[in-house]
């Protein structure tokens, strides 16, 4: 009896010249027969089937077990997944960069054997980290691998950034940009906690600062089991740890994966693939949607919505909030908009709250459980405000977006949440500002508020 071969899995291509590759992260494997070698078996089966194949391929840190004392251990480990575990992929043909990270760069022997043992990585990073941190151009991209846990500096979540901004000045005519690093710099599902889980604050602002100052497109991490993308100040942060370590991702909500992308004069699109080979999600930045270029008033007080239910998984929503702030410190609620029932349920809420009037989206999907919040800037009294606000239900948690004024560059809100608005369903009623119970519920208490919407 024969094994029918699976079906081949379209790959995203350029819409005209451009680069088609995969990125994926934290298969903590390189022993034979462990569990983790069967759940990234399961992963890489999904790159194989990709059609046409990629270009290139990311790998974004925590190839390996690691953390050994023993370099001959660690060397043994390198060997298993280089040569067996990722056998499959003709390296002559399509390039593997890998990453530095927590599980196969944690001291001075570690990052020594790193560099031994993926000799093929260029060695034109800063002194101290050859072979650690580098750079790569393919003819309009730049690719800048990043070490955010260099033992010079302090060890994990620790990274430098006089460098990086060195290499993105010199390569400024590169069309595309993107940088990787092992650690993410902004939180992701609530798991946050400085140098374990992101980078160290010392080293946070600066580095975003960079990305955002030398025209970077994203920056690609791993290290949280999860797929997670947001926005700051015009750059994407897309965080894909799903190569192997199964157990300890939240059940229901992360899931094994791997990302393939496509990038164009366009920009960047991705999709998610799970072993089953099924989208799970997906992308295209800069955002292209026809309805934020018309907009609607929203009358004050209650009208019908304009739409319920739930929404498409690549839908866009958009709000814009101009007024002048209240003058008081007064702490109590103040609406801007809300979606509620005949009943008064609210399954989302957007307005400001506490003394210093900081703008924040509560969504609560399901009733008799705790809402989940979305926070922003602060108000500052007796002033006015322009704020434009997008709802993407194609982006999670980092898909509630804001920008002040005529800025092009988004920005996700904060968050602790591992969903977003693709679990709302939009009821059937819409506030401006008040209440769901009438004008004297959480009024707004500045002048001249005028929303707006597009969708």
């Amino acid at each position: 009896m024969t094994t029918k071969p699976a079906a081949s899995i379209g790959a995203l291509l350029p819409r005209g010249p451009g680069h088609q590759f995969v990125f994926y992260g934290d298969s903590c494997s390189g022993i034979a027969g462990a569990p983790h070698e069967k759940t990234f078996a399961s992963v890489n089966a999904i790159i194989r089937r990709l059609d046409p194949r990629p270009e290139f391929v990311l790998f974004l840190g925590d190839e390996i077990a690691g953390l050994s004392a023993n370099p001959n251990a660690l060397r043994a480990q390198w060997h298993h997944w280089l040569d067996q575990e990722m056998g499959w992929l003709d390296r002559q043909a399509i390039p593997l960069w890998n990453c530095t990270s927590n599980h196969t760069t944690y001291d001075s022997m570690s990052e020594a054997v790193f560099a031994e043992m993926l000799g093929h990585l260029p060695r034109n990073g800063p002194p101290g980290q050859e072979g650690l941190s580098y750079w790569v151009r393919r003819g309009d991209l730049l690719l800048v691998f990043v070490h955010t846990a260099w033992s010079g500096l302090g060890g994990e979540g620790h990274v430098e950034t006089v460098w990086l901004r060195d290499v993105l000045h010199r390569h400024r005519d590169a069309r595309h940009k993107l940088v990787v690093g092992h650690h993410p710099v902004h939180a992701i599902n609530g798991f946050s906690g400085a140098y374990q889980r992101e980078i160290g604050p010392e080293h946070a602002g600066a580095f975003w600062d960079t990305l955002v100052d030398g025209g970077v497109l994203a920056y690609l991490c791993s290290h949280i089991l999860a797929f997670d993308v947001q926005v700051h100040r015009g750059v994407l942060q897309i965080c894909t740890a799903g190569a192997g370590t199964a157990h300890r991702m939240p059940e229901g909500v992360e899931y094994l994966h791997c990302v393939q992308a496509a990038l164009d004069d366009r920009g960047l699109r991705y999709q998610v693939l799970d072993v089953d080979g099924t989208v799970r999600e997906r992308l295209s930045w800069p955002l292209q949607s026809p309805g934020l270029s018309t907009w609607a008033a929203l009358s004050p007080g209650t009208s019908t919505a304009s739409f319920t239910g739930r929404l498409d998984a690549d839908r866009i929503v958009g709000f814009r909030f101009k007024g002048h702030a209240a003058a008081t410190g007064e702490g109590t609620a103040q609406t801007l908009f809300c979606g509620h029932d005949l009943e008064g349920n609210t399954p989302i809420w957007i307005g400001l709250r506490g003394v210093d009037q900081r703008l924040t989206v509560i969504i609560g999907p399901e009733a008799r459980r705790s809402p989940h919040y979305w926070h922003g800037p602060a108000i500052a009294p007796d002033s006015s405000f322009d704020l434009t606000l997008l709802v993407h239900t194609g982006m999670g948690p980092g898909g509630l977006l804001l920008r002040a004024g005529n800025d092009e560059k988004w920005s996700s809100l904060a968050a602790a949440s591992a969903w977003g608005a693709e679990r709302l369903a939009w009821p059937t009623c819409w506030g401006v500002g008040s209440g769901a119970k009438g004008p004297k519920d959480q009024p707004f208490r500045g002048t001249g508020l005028a929303v707006s919407f597009c969708s």
